[in-house]
């Protein structure tokens, strides 16, 4: 049995560090996720072309599928992919994990390109992303392996998914196959600007509820329209089973029917907050299918993303640096 089947963007991650006038130069807002096309993404390319630039494989899904496989799941990932540098890549790096990845689908051309983010790294250590989506936008249902998302225990969806109709339609879809199956359906709500500029498409993913949660306080706050966290947090609890809220330095909030506990952090120095969700959803889910509890998965996740942001990038260096986290 297939332990998660996860959906989501394809995208390869391109890490620099800027400073903060070049994101007000460019009317970019500070430590959120903006949607560009492949134009404007070559234009901040080469404007940033003179700083030192890491390439990963990356997507949120996808680097919490990476996460998850990495301790202990059996996974498989759903996207697509162009016949490109970036689709190559973004293969090779997933099946070299263990991960079984869609087939390339796609001829690579100027106009379809495989996705890729711009993760631009502010000397406090926040990120701030601009995404081209490429052909990832448009996750069909045609690439859905409905019989293995049958058989697994559990279904992760992205919350970045909304951003384009294709994808929330397959997204629910393959929610609507979960549920009749049995699988257990966790999601993200990913980033505030999803919940700004796409909740319709967040509320048709999300259907009647899901099993599990993620989300972020600012997340939370903004999807309740509130100040009051713990008013979100009953919301939410409406809409999930359990609920994860990560809540920074302070931890995270592990909320099920059967109570609610906080897990504390850990004490680090961070260098990029990038990846820190993704982590937890991986490290959470992977915790918790193999049967820890609730809040024992939130402790473990926490010191999983704590590890993660004390380096640059959204993936520890090998499957080897996230096995000696469960030591």
């Amino acid at each position: 049995m297939l332990d998660l089947y996860g959906l989501g963007n394809a995208i390869v991650d391109t890490d620099v560090e800027i400073d903060d006038d070049f994101l007000y130069d460019e009317g970019l807002a500070k430590g959120q996720m903006t949607l560009v096309d492949s134009s404007r993404m070559a234009n901040l390319v080469r404007k940033l072309k003179s700083r030192p630039m890491r390439k990963c494989s990356g997507g949120s899904a996808a680097n919490t599928v990476f996460a998850a496989q990495a301790f202990g799941l059996t996974t498989r990932y759903t996207c697509k992919l162009a016949d490109d540098e970036n689709g190559l890549h973004f293969a090779e790096e997933m099946q070299n994990a263990g991960v079984e990845t869609s087939p390339i689908s796609e001829e690579a051309s100027e106009s379809r390109r495989s996705g890729q983010c711009l993760v631009m790294i502010s000397p406090d250590a926040q990120r701030t992303m601009c995404t081209d989506l490429g052909v990832s936008s448009e996750l069909g249902q045609e690439i859905v392996d409905v019989d293995a998302l049958r058989s697994a225990r559990s279904l992760y969806i992205e919350g970045y998914l909304s951003s384009a109709e294709q994808s929330i339609q397959t997204a629910a879809y393959c929610h609507q196959i979960a549920k009749d199956a049995g699988t257990l359906v966790a999601l993200t709500l990913s980033d505030v600007s999803m919940i700004s500029f796409c909740k319709d498409g967040l509320t048709a993913i999300l259907g009647d509820g899901v099993h599990t949660l993620f989300c972020n306080a600012e997340e939370a706050l903004a999807w309740s329209k509130t100040d009051r966290l713990d008013v979100a947090i009953a919301e939410l609890s409406d809409i999930a089973q359990e609920l994860y809220v990560t809540l920074g330095a302070s931890g995270a909030q592990a909320v099920t029917q059967a109570g609610s506990w906080q897990a504390s952090g850990d004490v680090v120095t961070p260098l990029d907050t990038n990846g820190a969700g993704d982590m937890f959803a991986g490290a959470c889910l992977a915790a918790r299918l193999q049967g820890a509890s609730p809040r024992d998965a939130a402790a473990f996740a926490n010191r999983a993303a704590a590890k993660i942001i004390t380096q640059f990038g959204a993936r520890l260096p090998s499957v080897d640096d996230y096995k000696r986290l469960m030591t």
